[in-house]
């Protein structure tokens, strides 16, 4: 990875930009003019691409000059998967492309975790558009009240990224508590590894936007998982979490016989102190 201000060992591996896996999506929930140019200053070599959350590109000031920024800063900018649910729901797909156009979107978000579209169509949908845009397909509902089964999941993720998606998103909403994810937050452990033994973990961008999650991803993928749904103050701690310079991976990226004995002065100082 670039830019980096000195040099450390044993610091994983990073894939430069623009880069297929290890990707970090940030969700833009309506950041003004000044506040994008500061978090381009400081994130943009770290982020891959950026998500107007929701439907916040219908009412955002300056939209299309913070769509030029993103660009001018390497950064791919796209429309929310519920703002593409607003214009399905009214029978407004054609408005919708020409939306994408007019503002010269190069990826696109297909879900429907707001409204029930029949799977059938909807991967029809992704294969029509990924014949002219990068796409991003979403599985999972935003209503927490809706199972979705593993083997639906699997399904449903292998068909979409078979009709054209270029990663197939895993929700988890903004706050993190549905999809993938019980109400507190935590993984839903089996359903993920169900997933995963079917579907290639580099081909799944994963909603993490709580710390927790993010670093259960990370010991469970490694640096270069793709993760989404962060929010602007947390690309460089996320960051940080990916090359093990925070406490909670600091020892993962480390050689074991480090590690080992790292944690034994540790364990020895501390029984120093209970004397």
């Amino acid at each position: 990875m670039n830019e980096l201000n000195f040099t450390l060992p044993y610091i994983p591996e990073r894939s430069d930009k623009p880069r297929n896996q290890g990707i970090t999506m940030m969700m833009d929930k309506g950041l003004g003019l000044r506040e994008t140019e500061d978090f381009i200053e400081a994130s943009a070599h770290l982020t891959d691409i950026v998500k107007f959350g929701f439907g916040t590109s219908y009412v955002t000031k300056d939209f299309a000059a913070k769509i030029k920024l993103y660009k001018e800063a390497g950064i791919r900018p796209y429309l929310g998967g519920t703002l593409f649910e607003a214009f399905y729901a009214r029978g407004c797909y054609e408005d919708y492309l020409r939306v994408l156009d007019k503002y010269d979107l190069d990826l696109a978000e297909i879900s429907d975790g707001s409204i029930i579209i029949p799977h059938k169509e909807k991967c029809r949908i992704i294969k029509q558009l990924a014949r002219h845009k990068t796409v991003l397909s979403e599985v999972g509902s935003k209503d927490s009240g809706i199972m979705i089964s593993p083997a639906k999941w699997v399904n449903s993720m292998k068909a979409e990224l078979d009709a054209g998606s270029w990663k197939v998103i895993a929700e988890g909403r903004e706050a993190g508590n549905v999809g993938v994810f019980r109400p507190n937050g935590t993984a839903h452990t089996m359903l993920i590894n169900r997933i995963i033994a079917k579907v290639a973990p580099e081909s799944i961008l994963w909603e993490a936007p709580q710390k927790n999650q993010q670093v259960w991803f990370i010991k469970l993928f490694g640096a270069e998982v793709n993760l989404g749904n962060i929010a602007p103050n947390d690309m460089i701690p996320l960051e940080c979490l990916r090359l093990g310079l925070r406490g909670d991976t600091f020892f993962d990226f480390l050689p074991s016989d480090y590690a080992d004995r790292l944690k034994h002065v540790n364990d020895d100082e501390m029984d120093m102190n209970d004397e």
